[in-house]
């Protein structure tokens, strides 16, 4: 086991220390993502006096815990074996007891289920986060799911949507009260993701031997739900379409998954890799964003994309599917372009457009970078978060008097 207790002994209520309030964010596994890149973040931006958190992982973790940089937060891993797992529950159950937060904060699907357990264990504040799709359940219509969703209800307190398409989502195919759901952006550090001032340098010099290279570029998980074998296609056709830049065009896809081979083979076959560069996954994502002159995002299914808030503060265009949440991030020929989903063809079209039409991928660029600062800055999502967290504990918390960490006895959630 990856887990432990804190020990504690007993004290009584005039000798306890009365201290931040304790957020236990619970996820599927701790490891490169979005999601999880926006639970990172959270918990690095928050005033460290304000609140304390714990970060519980239902199966493991990777070297991504790495990425929080404050001392104090512990991570749990509860090892989750395949399937419905019912021991995973007798474990939240006991850690939560030790724990004793007083928020815990779900995310997505394979979570979801845990809210029952938080309840059970007198968790007084209880919020789901709806991050977006899975290939499985591309608009959410899923019978199951949303059966699940919707039987799960009564434990939550409180719902986050990333996107208003989630949140309409929530209000109305799972039936929450409109009043029941935050709508919070993802945010992006427009400081650690800032435009180029040199051209290209996180390329191998394979590709950037060319000073009139023009860099065509995704970054994330290579699965179903992210269609990349449709930007392969996709960059082939371009070639095709402007010959005249044919043999400066260059495709960076970062990341790694099961379909990565599909893509490289679908590349290789059309006899272009070697103006291509699929290094797998990557620790250096804002060099690469700013070696690219288009950032894509093929995706079948997306709530709130990372990636495309990373590429528009990297001064990038984004060419993106119209798909969840895209719409409410990109201008669509003002600072990118959306195409439909699933279709290489309308996909290569905006990517030659950028190639021929240079004067209109650099303004694409300003407009991007600018919408970036001003409505998807990392400090506005920590601070609605923040504020959405002090309000929650206000309004559940009565007896506490404005003391957080004073003993719950008697507390009994909703």
């Amino acid at each position: 086991m990856h887990w432990r207790y804190r020990t504690t002994h007993a004290m009584s209520h005039a000798e306890r220390p009365r201290r931040a309030p304790l957020i236990a964010h619970l996820i599927y596994r701790l490891d490169v993502g979005g999601l999880e890149n926006g639970v990172v973040n959270l918990i690095n931006g928050m005033p460290h006096g304000e609140f304390r958190h714990a970060v519980i992982c239902l199966t493991s973790h990777s070297d991504f815990r790495d990425r929080i940089a404050r001392p104090d937060v512990e991570v749990f891993a509860l090892q989750k074996p395949r399937g419905y797992g019912m021991s995973v529950h007798l474990r939240l159950w006991k850690l939560l007891r030790q724990l004793r937060p007083e928020i815990v904060h779900t995310r997505n699907l394979a979570a979801l289920e845990c809210q029952a357990t938080a309840a059970a264990a007198g968790v007084p504040v209880r919020v789901h986060g709806e991050h977006g799709w899975d290939v499985g359940d591309l608009d959410g219509r899923n019978v199951r799911h949303l059966a699940i969703k919707r039987s799960l209800r009564p434990f939550v307190h409180h719902y986050v949507a990333v996107s208003r398409h989630l949140e309409r989502y929530l209000v109305t195919r799972v039936r929450v009260k409109p009043e029941d759901v935050s709508q919070i952006y993802n945010g992006v550090d427009t400081d650690r993701f800032r435009p180029a001032t040199a051209t290209h340098n996180a390329l191998p010099a394979s590709l950037r031997g060319d000073p009139r290279a023009l860099v065509v570029g995704t970054v994330g998980r290579m699965e179903a739900v992210k269609d990349p074998v449709n930007l392969a296609r996709a960059f082939v056709r371009v070639v095709e379409m402007v010959p005249e830049h044919a043999r400066s065009l260059r495709l960076v896809m970062v990341g790694d998954g099961a379909l990565r081979r599909e893509a490289e083979e679908c590349v290789r076959a059309a006899g272009l890799s070697s103006q291509v560069w699929l290094p797998g996954a990557r620790n250096d994502i804002p060099e690469v964003m700013r070696a690219l002159d288009v950032f894509v995002l093929p995706s079948l299914a997306e709530g709130i994309s990372n990636t495309i808030l990373e590429a528009m503060a990297s001064g990038v265009p984004v060419v993106a599917t119209r798909a969840g949440g895209n719409p409410e991030l990109v201008d669509d020929h003002a600072s990118g372009a959306l195409v439909p989903p699933a279709d290489p063809e309308a996909l290569a079209a905006a990517i030659a457009r950028y190639i021929r039409q240079p004067g209109v991928r650099l303004e694409h660029a300003r407009r991007a970078r600018q919408l970036a600062v001003e409505r998807f800055s990392l400090s506005s999502m920590i601070a609605r978060y923040g504020q959405m967290y002090r309000d929650l504990l206000r309004r559940k918390l009565p007896a506490l008097k404005g003391a957080p960490g004073e003993p719950r006895e008697g507390l009994s959630g909703r």
